[in-house]
């Protein structure tokens, strides 16, 4: 494995049907609920660019949404509990911090996470998928889906850690 480092772990690109909007709110009209215009705002800010957030971030991000200015904090974790519910994020717990992703129309994948600056990284493997099925079928396991998160400190952090101290520092 490690003889290939030009490898790509990318995720590829992501085809879905229907928009992440309409896919919601056939899963709130399946439970007798409309959605409304800060739902909606919430939903753009969401699916507007690929990355991972928490409830906070989210709330800085629709307060600079037009639309999205009056939308309140419970509103905003009603929203995202029901996202996840439809199928349209996947939450991860990172150290008691609760962290949403897009699911929906994503393929299975892993991630590294980096515990000094909190950055995720995701990555796909085949060979991570061929162990897992492996080791499913010699355990007579049906597999539905699997989450790796591999702790560590990233690049970035690590060349911040080993860095020489300059007698300027001191100043």
């Amino acid at each position: 494995m490690a003889e290939d480092l030009s490898q790509d772990f990318s995720l590829g690109e992501v085809q879905v049907a229907s928009s992440p909007q309409e896919r919601f709110e056939e899963y709130l009209q399946s439970k007798g609920q409309r959605i409304t215009q800060q739902r909606r705002a919430l939903v753009e800010c969401v699916f507007e660019k690929h990355e991972h957030f928490d409830a906070d971030e989210l709330l800085e991000m629709v307060a600079r949404h037009a639309e999205g200015a009056s939308v309140s904090r419970a509103t905003v974790y009603r929203t995202l509990d029901e996202l996840v519910k439809a199928g349209l994020l996947r939450k991860m717990d990172l150290g008691g911090r609760a962290v949403y992703e897009h699911d929906y129309g994503y393929p299975q994948h892993d991630h590294l996470y980096c515990q000094q600056c909190h950055k995720l990284i995701e990555f796909r493997s085949e060979e991570l998928m061929e162990i897992r099925d492996a080791v499913a079928a010699k355990h007579s396991f049906r597999v539905t889906g699997h989450r790796l998160i591999v702790s560590g400190v990233c690049e970035e952090c690590s060349q911040k850690r080993h860095r020489r101290h300059s007698p300027l520092d001191l100043i």
